[in-house]
């Protein structure tokens, strides 16, 4: 009999051949001026469609989204037939795919967004870090702080972008609310200083998450939805007084939306798994009535062990995954992995994208 996570899995509407998911990774291969996906992406998507589900690359739900060179869209219906390429080759080999809606707020550049204007974020605070653009890596551009009438129009985007999602073939969406986004910026008091209904307590601070996810639900249904946070990580210069109370407030209000999972970066994304005093994803966890997707630095002892003791439902993977198109069947075999090659992780063709090797099958 073979270990739980290499059995199904159902997440809300999604029924899974196993419990290995496939993270969303930024890999800036898409067309920079159409924002539309190739076929690329078909054949690496193609490749990977033996985890139990794959989440893509962030893709941004408006021009104004994007913060980083050669990034993918969902908001075009350009955009979207060329989304429905990937998602007919995933479904084609068995697999489930799901898209993640990103607007990266003030992580973004003024020479990536419509006719140069500042990023957006909640409050006019730079960052501080650097994004991806023509130039290389360059400093992200001091954001403006959106106007309390401009947020209707961001949620519809969010709800525009999951309808399109559906147009594509996706199996459903996944919101991006962690790493320093736009969704983490109201969130987190380190990006936040508003004084109006969107700023201040964890209740209003949580608003905007909020409002996108009834927005979302309510276009394509709860079950179709997940969701990704990272409390406790400082990704993309951002911190928060209190995680425990923004995030002890905001995780059970996600309740009523029965949403497919609930996706947490555990500790800081892409580090360290240690957590200051008086923090804790397990407290966090229990908070949330649906399945848990685990996040950050899992291995296979690992993640049988979640899935095992019931800590999580799911466990996402990231970087194993570029070097690793099957990834589920070396994990299953206990087979070594494939290296991967950082100077091809972000830009550049098919090299280190579609060509790593999977296993010789005897």
């Amino acid at each position: 009999m073979s270990h739980p996570l290499f059995q199904p899995f159902t997440a809300g509407d999604i029924e899974l051949s196993n419990r290995v998911v496939m993270a969303p990774l930024t890999r800036n291969r898409a067309d920079n001026d159409t924002g539309e996906v190739g076929d690329l992406h078909v054949e690496y998507y193609r490749q990977r469609a033996g985890a139990g589900l794959i989440v893509t690359e962030a893709t941004q739900i408006s021009p104004e989204g994007k913060g980083y060179l050669a990034t993918p869209g969902i908001y075009t219906e350009e955009q979207a037939a060329a989304w429905k390429k990937v998602t007919d080759a995933v479904h084609a080999e068995g697999g489930k795919i799901v898209v993640q809606l990103w607007h990266v707020g003030r992580i973004s550049h003024v020479s990536l967004q419509p006719h140069g204007q500042q990023p957006v974020a909640p409050s006019p605070l730079a960052a501080g870090v650097k994004t991806f653009t023509a130039n290389g890596f360059e400093e992200t551009s001091p954001p403006r702080a959106l106007a309390l009438e401009e947020l209707p129009r961001v949620i519809n985007d969010y709800r525009h972008a999951a309808h399109m999602a559906m147009k594509a073939g996706f199996d459903g969406v996944e919101v991006h609310g962690a790493n320093g986004y736009l969704i983490d910026q109201f969130l987190k008091t380190g990006a936040n200083r508003r004084d109006d209904a969107f700023g201040g307590t964890p209740e209003n601070r949580a608003r905007l998450l909020l409002d996108v996810m009834e927005a979302v639900t309510g276009a394509i249904g709860g079950g179709k939805v997940g969701l990704r946070l990272s409390p406790f990580s400082p990704a993309n210069g951002i911190d928060d007084a209190d995680p425990m109370e923004t995030f002890g407030y905001a995780i059970p209000q996600l309740n009523r939306f029965d949403l497919a999972y609930l996706h947490m970066v555990e500790g800081a994304t892409g580090g360290t798994r240690e957590l200051a005093e008086g923090e804790s994803i397990d407290e966090l966890r229990r908070l949330f009535d649906g399945p848990y997707m685990a996040n950050n630095g899992y291995d296979r002892e690992m993640a049988m062990k979640a899935v095992e003791s019931g800590k999580a439902d799911l466990i996402a993977f990231g970087r194993p995954f570029i070097a690793n198109p099957d990834l589920v069947e070396r994990l299953k075999r206990d087979a070594p992995l494939n290296e991967g090659d950082r100077d091809t992780f972000y830009g550049g063709g098919a090299e280190g994208f579609t060509d790593y090797p999977a296993l010789e099958v005897a």
